[in-house]
């Protein structure tokens, strides 16, 4: 597939999410994301508002889920999403059910690995249930939790060419990326690129990061869209 740019939109706040998202798409994003701290301050409420504003773009809604699988992604998509989250560390069941549901509501169903024990196990796994996507994810706690021991910061680039090589659906690499490092992600084979804390959101504020926002996702958008098909 062409490389896609996913903005996450990981603010408290739905009218800067919308600014935001209208500032991102005018740079040339793909997908909007309706980020979890924007569905816990917004609820449903968030996405429907993104889906009125840009009634013809992807909206992936990071939910999550857990469990009560099939009503989430029923209502996710009812809401105007596209796409929905479960987590391979959700009972088996769950994973199937939100992939019926997918099924039966039209949207696409993303598996994330986060805080499984073996992240290329938990991508197979994914796969396995059904999903369409696989999002290689090292959590926000995880990261700043490690840092602040003063010791290296664990990448989803670490281990993103294994979990590209054990799957055969594309694969999102997401947790601190720098600008750098997610230009990189389609030279892994990682074409799902989403950019999010640090790069477009400040990671202690949940506010839009400052600077000339739309001016660097402009480039980051132009770098990645020039890579070939993968």
């Amino acid at each position: 597939m062409k490389p896609i740019v996913q903005i996450s939109l990981d603010l408290t706040n739905i009218d800067e999410a919308l600014d935001t998202a209208a500032l991102a798409l005018r740079a040339g994003v793909d997908w909007l994301e309706a980020g979890t701290p924007l569905l816990l301050a917004e609820g449903l409420h968030g996405v429907r508002k993104l889906r009125e504003a840009f009634p013809e773009v992807p909206i992936v809604a990071d939910l999550k889920t857990m469990d009560g699988g099939y009503l989430e992604t029923e209502m996710m998509a009812k809401a105007g999403a596209t796409h929905v989250v479960v987590m391979a560390r959700a009972h088996e069941e769950t994973i199937k059910i939100v992939v019926q549901a997918g099924r039966d509501f039209g949207v696409k169903v993303m598996g994330d690995n986060l805080g499984c024990p073996d992240m290329i196990a938990g991508a197979k796994r994914l796969e396995n249930l059904g999903c369409n996507y696989i999002v290689h994810h090292i959590g926000y706690d995880e990261r700043r939790g490690i840092a602040a021991q003063g010791l290296r910061m664990p990448s989803p680039l670490d281990q993103l060419k294994e979990i590209v090589e054990a799957v055969n659906i594309p694969v999102q690499a997401v947790g601190g990326l720098s600008l750098e490092q997610a230009i990189q992600c389609p030279e892994y084979g990682a074409p799902l690129v989403v950019l999010g804390a640090p790069l477009t959101i400040d990671a202690d504020a949940f506010k839009t990061a400052d600077g000339d926002l739309e001016g660097s996702l402009r480039m980051i958008c132009e770098k990645i869209h020039s890579f070939e098909e993968i």
